[in-house]
């Protein structure tokens, strides 16, 4: 009898390298932040050509940074809606006030007309956000933060590898925020990163991160930790811990073939859709991108949940890359109109299985069986 298949979303994807890692730093025990902390953050500062501190996860890279830049309380930041909560979360969590902006229809990353336009005396920075790792419109981005005097947080928790005209994403621009959660293109089991040429943010981050204690980094990389010291800011215990660096060293050490991986599979699927005319994938640039994730717009998709349920029934798990943030209770009042290519895109969104565990034979299947699906659920269908 043939086994029930079952295709995953997203899901870690690890080896013997990393669980060898993992038990090397088990049997040091010296489990928090240490030495391999730094050897992972040496190697990140490596990949992207300046400075990187590890953190707990994505969301605390985003706060710290923000934090870091002076936001706080009564401050404002863009951020597009069309993103997962933890990109408002960050902001929030400061006391500031996102300000929910709609995106550019082609690449769902966040519109720099429709940001600008909401730009106010208590604008203080600005949040794109690298949907599914594309990176949108970088340059007219940093052209508005520049007129406008404003700090700019990327949020690349999607586009670890991708890059933007020729330039590796974290390499440039002003302060780079990266995921490294447990199926991001690497992963840490947890983790994240601050990558920046700004010294200043670098110190803020180093202490903040360690509950605000001031130069407490170098003593926990040498295995100590500080007992005669000062806090001069308020801080938070985000720090990385040796388990999650050491996971994070054989992550980087292995991307490329995973990323080339995930690059095969998504050109893929965009070539076996290319005959569909109800059906735009959102991203398509794979000589540049490593997707994170495998977005499609559904042209008159009527009956998405209905559509989720039989592929999961078929044993295909799918998601929805994101409820728009101004539909949650705690922030609708960051949408200060409405937010329309977003509400309209938001209907006709479904993402597929998309991981470097995948096999071309699995592609197919989710594909064939989509296809087959799609005449239940949407108005009308182009043959394929």
């Amino acid at each position: 009898m043939e086994k029930a298949r079952h295709i995953r979303l997203s899901k870690s994807c690890i080896g013997t390298l990393e669980r060898s890692a993992v038990d090397e730093v088990l049997q040091s025990e010296f489990l928090g932040m240490g030495e391999v902390v730094k050897s992972f953050e040496d190697d990140l500062s490596e990949y992207f050509g300046r400075s990187s501190l590890c953190v707990a996860n994505g969301t605390a890279a985003l706060q710290l940074a923000l934090q870091a830049c002076g936001i706080g309380p009564g401050d404002e930041v863009l951020v597009p809606s069309l993103t997962y909560l933890a990109s408002f979360q960050a902001i929030s969590a400061i006391g500031a006030l996102p300000i929910a902006c709609d995106v550019d229809e082609s690449s769902l990353c966040i519109d720099p007309v429709d940001a600008e336009s909401l730009i106010t005396n208590k604008t203080r920075a600005v949040m794109p956000v690298h949907y599914g790792g594309g990176v949108g419109n970088l340059d007219k981005i940093y052209d508005l933060a520049k007129r406008h005097g404003i700090r700019v947080v990327e949020d690349a928790a999607h586009a670890f590898g991708s890059n933007y005209q020729d330039r590796r994403v974290g390499s440039f621009g002003d302060i780079v925020c990266f995921s490294f959660d447990g199926i991001k293109n690497i992963t840490s089991g947890e983790g994240g990163c601050i990558v920046t040429a700004d010294k200043k943010i670098i110190q803020f981050v180093s202490d903040a991160r360690l509950l605000g204690v001031e130069r407490d980094t170098e003593a926990r990389y040498k295995g100590g930790r500080s007992w005669d010291f000062d806090v001069c800011a308020q801080g938070w215990r985000y720090h990385m811990s040796n388990i999650m660096a050491a996971i994070g060293k054989m992550q980087l050490k292995q991307f490329p073939a995973a990323a080339a991986k995930r690059c095969a599979l998504a050109q893929r699927y965009t070539k076996k859709f290319s005959t569909i005319d109800t059906i735009k994938p959102i991203l398509t640039n794979f000589e540049a991108i490593v997707p994170h994730i495998y977005v499609l717009r559904i042209d008159k998709l009527n009956d998405r949940d209905g559509l989720r349920k039989k592929l999961r029934q078929l044993g295909i798990e799918t998601g929805v890359h994101y409820l728009p943030n101004h539909y949650l209770s705690y922030y609708k009042d960051s949408s200060v109109k409405g937010l329309p290519i977003t509400e309209r895109i938001y209907p006709d969104l479904l993402t597929l299985p998309l991981h470097p565990d995948l096999s071309t034979e699995d592609i197919d299947y989710v594909v064939e069986t989509l296809v087959q699906l799609l005449p239940e659920h949407v108005a009308k269908i182009a043959g394929c």
